[in-house]
């Protein structure tokens, strides 16, 4: 299960919002002992997994088309993207886990959490659903 491979000390990692991917933070001190924001933690999980992510923003992951494609049925290890509004700038991203849970890490809970769907769509700046990408795993 993708939850069981995940490290024991990930789970403590910290959220920190400037700790996004091709931050100087990161270049200085690659991992996640330092924290991460969404995007990072989202990658490093993929990473775990052998799936390597450029250092996309959550726009520019939404907007890609080479390197993952949309889907409308997520599996585990696809990437989920939400925010307040229809707009892909700034949305958080999360890890599918199961059917309807997703691994993330947001500011609001400090630490890595898996929410259901429903938890996200309670939330106001999480209740638009932007979509769902896979990342070419190869």
């Amino acid at each position: 299960m993708l939850l069981a491979a995940i490290p024991d000390a990930w789970w403590s990692t910290p959220y920190v919002g400037a700790r996004f991917p091709g931050s100087r933070s990161v270049k200085a001190h690659p991992g996640l002992a330092e924290g991460a924001n969404c995007q990072f933690f989202a990658y490093e999980v993929l990473r775990l997994h052998g799936i390597d992510m450029p250092a996309w923003r959550s726009s520019e992951l939404w907007h890609d088309t080479g390197r993952t494609t949309r889907v409308s049925a997520p599996e585990p290890l696809d990437l989920v993207l939400f925010n307040a509004g229809e707009d892909a700038w700034g949305a958080h991203v999360g890890v599918v886990v199961d059917e309807g849970r997703v691994l993330h890490l947001s500011a609001e809970m400090g630490r890595p959490a898996v929410w259901s769907m429903a938890e996200f769509a309670a939330r106001d700046r999480y209740r638009t659903l932007i979509g769902f990408k896979r990342a070419s795993r190869g």
